[in-house]
């Protein structure tokens, strides 16, 4: 071997000296020292050097200078593959995609480096997609992918809930070998736990020979998720340490799920660590917990904490502690916070929890006082006005608020039309509603998740179940679980229970999770069209598979499915072997079953078990009343009305509604105050006869009162939706769609009746009663009879 010249030996002591200076530069992040060494590399005549020009770019590039790194990398003679991907990472990490493509397309040769740093850029900036795609272009080149290269793409997987991509990434990694790898496989938790498949994140923990801290933090995470509290918090006993994200996802599981108790413990041995010290996610899911338990005393030694370890209170913290306050019952302290801070900082909760605080004190007005005084009124500070009137009851100040904030020129955004749409939805305003999806367009919020589903819950309750099904169709992949369970709840209640049941079964196949309030649709579906075995096994599949405990609502729902069924008895024995008190609804489902099968006996058993629960519940004696009237024992009915008459016992009035040009008009039976009354029943009687012309039999025993036939006949004729669709032919064009709601359930003799006023007509009538929506056309209703 040749010795080394002394200009050889300076050379390569130069080169060493400059790279070992570039290293300190990186870490220092001094963009001044970074420019000094590369006069001195110019300078030493050191810049022919491939390896030390590389070094150069990166700190360039990771120091934030990017220009300058491509500056250097056109001034060199001789790139290597090295230099090309330390400016396409760069570029890549930065988000620059379309100057990392082109660097990438412009490489003379592409390693498992070059692919995987657009694999990172793409994920940068959210194109999930495109990610796969490159990973897929990457192996079709046969290029072999590295456990880095694994771990990103797994993340792209995760972000979209791709599981089955992400399983055949799985057979993949395993078949590489690549699968001991701790970030790998912690990746695999990930995009497991992310998907919902919790047995196979189960599997590729248990086969983990090496777990650090990230793989545990997430199985708990996964176990919390998916609302198994138990397993989370025997994970994390388990573990021998605990960094700050394990204890801030145990704490904020135990608070997300209920038990705020458990975390308020948590968080207070946390404290008695000295090496670990609370984030801003610790504390705000702590003082989430204080406020959920009422537990002020608490609440005030955390902000001490914060007082003396000088936290920032901006932010999540700050909007945890006005929420705190508010929900305990210290306003003026919360509202000393938000002066303070300023309403920028506040988010929707916060305000809202703000708000609730005053109506708790019976006035909302200081509330508006201090909105009305600040001086930067944002989105955010407008939409949580908004909202705190809406949660509290007042609509028509919530319009107010909303028309203010559209003339002061702020924008909406989704929040706010989403909110919107809510009151759309309660009024049952198509009109109204529609105007807020036109905005939603014009603004592109129309694309947001979280206004689709208003969408589809506004159209829903407005009775326009194609507009509905239009509006989930264009959420496509970002659908959420509360898309779909909209969307099923939406199909139950326009009588659609197979096209309910065969979008749920969808939606498992989508791999998203469904929860308590879809199984309440689900249900609910099966309910209203009489499919009691399918019900029974969706009921079944709620405990057993997807592990959900029923709660009050569900176990109405099955009393509902059986007793409509004419399966009293068992009905009776669901109720009675129910793990929790039967509520009003269950007792109340059991009782309008027995009247639709007229069954007085068990009728009278469920409606003295409902006034036990509440005495003065006026829908009791009516419909034991009417039980009665049904089978013809007129004295037992007279005894139950003498009984409410004498108690003071009000009972509901029927009374139906339809809007016309943004007027609601409300119609009581034989309504006689109406300016168009004198019209609305010259156009009544006329249909009366057609449609008994037409084979139309009036049912007489839909009155439930021992009174002549003709008596009964013009009761009858006279009920409310009868006078509200004659109001409605007299003041809409031919061919209209008539949308009529209704308080209670409509009866037989009008369900019959309208169908046959559809026909003759020929238009379609939507009514809404207390239970589901009713389409009439051509004679016939979307329910086929089954109501």
């Amino acid at each position: 071997m040749q010795n080394r010249t002394p200009q050889t030996q300076l050379f390569g002591s130069l080169l060493d000296v400059c790279t070992s200076l570039l290293q300190t530069s990186l870490k220092t992040k001094d963009p001044f020292a970074t420019k000094s060494i590369h006069g001195l590399i110019i300078k030493s005549g050191l810049h022919p050097s491939v390896f030390l020009i590389n070094n150069l770019i990166n700190v360039y590039a990771k120091t934030g200078y990017v220009s300058d790194a491509h500056q250097v990398f056109d001034e060199m003679h001789i790139k290597n593959t090295s230099s090309w991907n330390t400016l396409l990472s760069a570029y890549a990490k930065q988000g620059a995609i379309f100057e990392a493509r082109y660097l990438f397309n412009q490489m003379p040769e592409q390693d498992s480096v070059s692919w995987t740093a657009l694999i990172v850029g793409y994920n940068q900036i959210g194109h999930f997609q495109n990610a796969i795609r490159m990973f897929l272009g990457m192996v079709s080149c046969s290029v072999f992918p590295t456990h880095y290269t694994f771990t990103n793409i797994l993340a792209s997987c995760a972000a979209i809930k791709a599981l089955d991509i992400g399983k055949k990434l799985h057979s993949f990694i395993v078949k590489l070998g690549l699968s001991s790898y701790v970030s790998v496989a912690n990746s695999l938790l990930n995009m497991y736990a992310k998907s919902g498949d919790v047995s196979t994140a189960n599997v590729v923990f248990e086969r983990m020979k090496l777990k650090n801290i990230s793989s545990w933090n997430a199985m708990i995470s996964l176990h919390m998720q998916s609302g198994r509290v138990d397993l989370a918090l025997a994970q994390f006993e388990q573990m021998k340490e605990h960094d700050i994200v394990s204890w801030n996802t145990i704490i904020t599981g135990f608070n997300q799920h209920g038990f705020d108790n458990e975390a308020l413990d948590m968080f207070s041995k946390m404290l008695k660590l000295p090496m670990l010290k609370p984030d801003k996610y610790t504390l705000a899911s702590a003082l989430s917990a204080c406020a959920n338990t009422g537990n002020i005393t608490f609440g005030k030694q955390i902000h001490n904490h914060i007082i003396r370890s000088c936290f920032n209170t901006d932010g999540a913290v700050g909007n945890a502690l006005t929420s705190m306050y508010s929900k305990c019952g210290s306003v003026e302290i919360a509202q000393k916070i938000v002066e303070q801070k300023g309403v920028l900082n506040l988010d929707v909760i916060a305000f809202t929890s703000l708000l609730d605080g005053y109506v708790k004190l019976g006035d909302i007005n200081p509330a508006r006082v201090i909105f009305d005084s600040l001086r930067e009124r944002d989105v955010v500070a407008w939409t949580a006005m908004i909202v705190g009137y809406i949660q509290n009851g007042f609509l028509d100040e919530a319009i107010a608020v909303f028309r203010l904030m559209i003339q002061e020129g702020t924008r909406p955004n989704n929040y706010t039309l989403a909110a919107m749409l809510t009151i759309s939805s309660g009024l049952a305003s198509l009109n109204h509603g529609k105007q807020l999806h036109a905005m939603a367009l014009k603004s592109l919020q129309a694309s947001s998740v979280s206004v689709s589903n208003a969408l589809i819950t506004m159209y829903s309750k407005a009775g326009n179940i194609n507009s509905a099904r239009k509006v989930f169709n264009l959420i496509h992949s970002r659908k959420d679980a509360v898309s779909w369970t909209s969307m099923i709840i939406a199909l139950a209640q326009h009588g659609l229970g197979g096209e309910a049941i065969q979008l749920f079964e969808t939606m498992l196949a989508s791999s998203i999770m469904p929860d308590h309030i879809t199984y309440v649709g689900v249900l609910s579906a099966c309910t209203h069209v009489g499919l009691v075995e399918e019900g029974r096994r969706y009921y079944n599949m709620m405990k057993h598979v997807h592990e959900l405990v029923p709660t009050s609502s569900h176990y109405a729902c099955m009393v509902d499915l059986f007793g409509r069924a004419g399966l009293l008895q068992e009905a009776q024995d669901f109720i009675e072997k129910m793990p929790i008190e039967p509520d009003v609804i269950a007792w109340g489902s059991l009782l309008a079953s027995c009247r639709i099968h007229k069954n007085a006996d068990l009728a009278k058993m469920a409606a003295e078990r409902l006034l036990l629960i509440e005495p003065d519940h006026s829908g009791a004696y009516s419909a034991l009343a009417n039980v009665y009237s049904a089978c013809g024992r007129w004295k037992e009915a007279a005894v139950i009305r003498k009984s409410m008459k004498d108690k003071q016992v009000k009972k509901e009035q029927g009374l139906s509604w339809i809007q016309i040009k943004d007027q609601v008009h409300v119609f009581g039976v034989e309504d006689g105050v109406h300016p168009q009354r004198e019209a609305i029943y010259q156009l009544m009687e006329k249909i009366w006869k057609e449609i008994k012309k037409m084979g139309f039999i009036p049912d007489t025993e839909s009155v439930l009162h021992d009174l002549d036939n003709e008596v009964k006949e013009q009761i009858l004729r006279n009920h409310s939706e009868k006078l509200a669709i004659a109001f409605g032919l007299i003041n809409t064009q031919e061919n209209t769609t008539l949308r009529i709601m209704k308080n209670l359930r409509v009866c037989n003799d009008c369900h019959s009746a309208i169908k046959f006023i559809s026909h003759l007509v020929g238009r379609e009538i939507i009514v809404r009663d207390s239970t589901r929506f009713h389409h009439f056309k051509d004679g016939s209703c979307s329910c086929r009879d089954y109501w």
